[in-house]
């Protein structure tokens, strides 16, 4: 079974919060969000909230931290092989509380969802749960198994988070 992280959350009272699916082979090795290099996740982070200033990886945490952004994921534990998300087995996801983190946190009014994994998963573990008045944000995935959209298209997506900081 692989078991996702733990909550990043911001110094302040968070927003927002961006939703993963599970973290990749690199990740769960590196124990650091998105550490996959070719991930573009950290780049449209450090883009949008450090005018693309390479970051380490605790600097780019306290950008999400200084921005009142929460990071986690949908899944807190699950069974996969390898670090795609079509390889989890559907059977064994357990969802992380998310219901429990939005009621101690009732100021994230916005959650971006990071892939279509990520989106489905939420939609079945979680949304049927959630209160109406948090918004839900489906966003390409910053994986680089999403080939089919560069950079820049990404980034021009992932622009809206900028608008909760």
């Amino acid at each position: 079974m692989i078991q996702s992280f733990n909550c990043i959350l911001p110094h302040e009272s968070p927003v927002a919060l961006i939703l993963g699916s599970l973290p990749s082979v690199t990740s769960l090795g590196q124990q650091q969000y998105y550490a996959h290099p070719q991930n573009a996740f950290w780049r449209i982070i450090e883009t949008l909230f450090a005018n693309g200033a390479p970051c380490t990886y605790d600097e780019r945490i306290e950008l999400l931290k200084q921005n009142r952004i929460a990071l986690w994921d949908v899944i807190a534990t699950a069974q996969r092989e390898g670090s795609l998300d079509s390889a989890i087995q559907p059977d064994t996801v357990i969802p992380n509380d998310i219901i429990g983190l939005i009621n101690a946190y009732p100021s994230i009014k916005t959650i971006y969802l990071n892939g279509g994994t990520a989106a489905i998963l939420f939609k079945r573990h979680i949304a049927k749960h959630l209160s109406a008045t948090v918004q839900i944000i489906p966003l390409p995935s910053t994986s680089p198994a999403n080939a089919r959209m560069g950079f820049e298209e990404k980034l021009g997506k992932w622009g809206v988070i900028k608008n909760d900081s």
